[in-house]
């Protein structure tokens, strides 16, 4: 099952060449995860954060380039879940434009204690609602 959001490359996101300077994939990733939570897991960063003092840091993170993309265009950031364990996501998220692969990313997320600084399991109200290929039992 693959959570997809759609956004538009926007003025701050391309450089002189005026193609998306590849640090921006990267905040649009993030903001693909943001969106993936508060949709699909049910909690948003804001009340993962400060309220239940938890965040989701990347530990990994590869990419791949396909295409550039340009300002104006609309990417579709398709989010699969491939992995989750007792406290990590493993996750491939790619971006097309139309029928146009712009970007492959694989990267892994763990679920962290923001007081302690320290690896935690996925709550029991949000773990339920990653949906992914692979379950693992007792994993990281």
């Amino acid at each position: 099952m693959s959570f997809v959001v759609t956004q538009t490359v926007r003025f701050a996101h391309v450089d002189a060449a005026g193609i998306v300077f590849y640090p921006r994939y990267f905040e649009l990733l993030n903001a693909t995860v943001e969106e993936y939570f508060a949709r699909e897991i049910g909690v948003g960063f804001a009340q993962m954060h400060l309220e239940r003092k938890l965040g989701v840091p990347t530990v990994d993170l590869a990419a791949k380039f396909s295409a550039p993309s340009r300002l104006g265009d609309n990417l579709d950031f398709e989010l699969t879940v491939e992995r989750v364990g007792r406290s990590s996501m493993d996750m491939t998220v790619v971006a097309m434009c139309a029928d146009s692969k712009r970007m492959e990313a694989k990267a892994t997320l763990v679920c962290m204690d923001l007081t302690s600084g320290k690896s935690a399991p996925w709550p029991d109200d949000m773990r339920p609602r990653i949906h992914c290929s692979e379950l693992v039992e007792g994993a990281a």
